[in-house]
């Protein structure tokens, strides 16, 4: 593994080389199938650890070519750091003029405020006044991951299993990739998440609260989590409290500010779709059974038959495949957790289990998308997610050959997990 990672460092821009990119990215995941499946039984944490670092090391020198991410990061950071607010101005308002240069020039979707909550803005603050910002900011989500690493080694001691299991998370080369190379701040959520189970496994639940409350604030996926975690807490309210007052307390001055939601988060809630499993074939068949003059139908007998026709009529925007779709999947989300999302005593299980639920009925899943559930797969060798870790990759070919992910690359990806995920199960396995 180490030396693929010397050839991908050679390779550097792997988007200027897509096809040897996509090659050696695919050596670099038969050698950690080899290596995972060999050593899962160690019992080594100092060395795992090691070789952890070391495989980051190695890529942190890449620049970000497979995503703009960072550059979106680094200019919420500086926007913060200018005094203005990033929640109410987008990056082409005339107010942010001063900061603009080539990072500007480079970013896209310019039109749209951030999207990120408090505590991952406090990290691009914080890169955005380093020289060199963008290895910069790498290199702090680096550190945080590896705390990350270590306490999911120590936490499959604490379960009785030997650590060598927390190599499918730690080795894997998605989570070294999209946190060393391409620098994503879901190296600084998986920690947070990773944590907050640790120390509820250790019966420290207001610790573990705080960790959740952090997961919630460099990203909000973590937020339907939290009942689960504090059932597995021996002082749910306490938990809850905790969490939900730093949550409140942080997120309480952004909503303010905006006088509602961000109007970046509700554009990303809205409008933003890549890759996701069910909901592409979803709307599709949406429009396919042309269902929306039944549902306009609907409520055109709704306005006669109740006369608010200014209250119906604020639906009408929202009747398309793509939205029905979304709000489909959003009610079967719903649904499972209520049913039994929330009610696993294990918050390993439970959290792999609710994390993937949720990816399975996102619109949008990026390759990164995946640290949400890779530590949980990990500690319980789920077949399925983990082999999905290296099918995603072939999510970057149409960034990288300019075609499209549709239906090819779509169910390349999709196709082979599902099939695994029917033979696999949520279980831990023995020590």
């Amino acid at each position: 593994m180490v030396v693929v990672h010397g050839l991908l460092l050679a390779v550097f821009d792997l988007a200027a080389r897509p096809l040897l990119s996509l090659c050696l990215i695919g050596v670099d995941f038969a050698a950690y199938f080899w290596a995972a499946r060999r050593l899962e039984t160690s019992h080594s944490v100092g060395a795992i650890l090691c070789v952890s670092i070391l495989l980051r090391l190695f890529l942190l020198p890449l620049p970000p070519s497979l995503s703009d991410d960072t550059l979106r990061y680094i200019w919420d950071g500086r926007v913060v750091t200018s005094g203005a607010n990033p929640y109410a101005l987008a990056p082409e308002s005339p107010e942010l003029a001063p900061l603009r240069d080539d990072l500007w020039q480079r970013m896209p979707h310019r039109e749209v405020p951030t999207v990120y909550p408090p505590l991952a803005l406090a990290f691009f603050s914080a890169a955005s006044l380093m020289p060199w910002p963008l290895i910069g900011i790498k290199i702090l989500l680096c550190f945080v991951e590896i705390i990350g690493c270590l306490l999911l080694l120590r936490l499959a001691q604490l379960r009785g299993q030997a650590a060598g299991l927390a190599i499918w998370y730690c080795w894997n080369p998605l989570a070294c990739l999209e946190v060393a190379g391409m620098g994503h701040v879901d190296g600084l959520v998986v920690t947070s998440q990773i944590a907050a189970v640790f120390y509820l496994t250790k019966a420290r639940p207001l610790v573990a609260a705080t960790a959740a409350a952090a997961g919630v604030l460099a990203k909000l996926w973590p937020l339907v989590a939290l009942p689960l975690w504090a059932r597995s807490s021996r002082r749910p309210m306490a938990f809850l409290l905790v969490a939900g007052g730093l949550i409140f307390c942080s997120l309480a001055p952004v909503l303010l500010s905006t006088g509602g939601a961000p109007p970046g988060m509700v554009t990303y809630g809205v409008s933003w779709e890549f890759n996701g499993p069910l909901y592409e074939p979803l709307w599709r068949a949406f429009d396919r059974l042309d269902v929306v003059p039944d549902i306009k139908s609907g409520l055109d007998w709704a306005k006669g038959w109740t006369g608010y026709d200014a209250h119906w009529n604020r639906l009408y925007p929202f009747v398309y495949p793509q939205f029905l779709a979304k709000l489909t999947l959003a009610a079967s989300f719903a649904v499972f957790l209520l049913s039994f999302g929330w009610r696993h005593e294990d918050p390993v299980i439970g959290s792999g289990r609710l994390f993937g639920a949720l990816l399975l009925c996102t619109a949008t899943v990026y390759p990164w998308y995946l640290l949400l559930v890779l530590p949980w797969a990990a500690l319980a060798r789920h077949r399925a997610w983990l082999a999905l870790s290296a099918l995603i990759q072939l999510a970057y070919v149409p960034h990288l050959l300019s075609t499209e992910h549709w239906p090819y690359g779509h169910l390349a990806i999709w196709i082979p997990f599902f099939v695994l995920l029917l033979r696999s199960r949520w279980t831990p396995p023995t020590a």
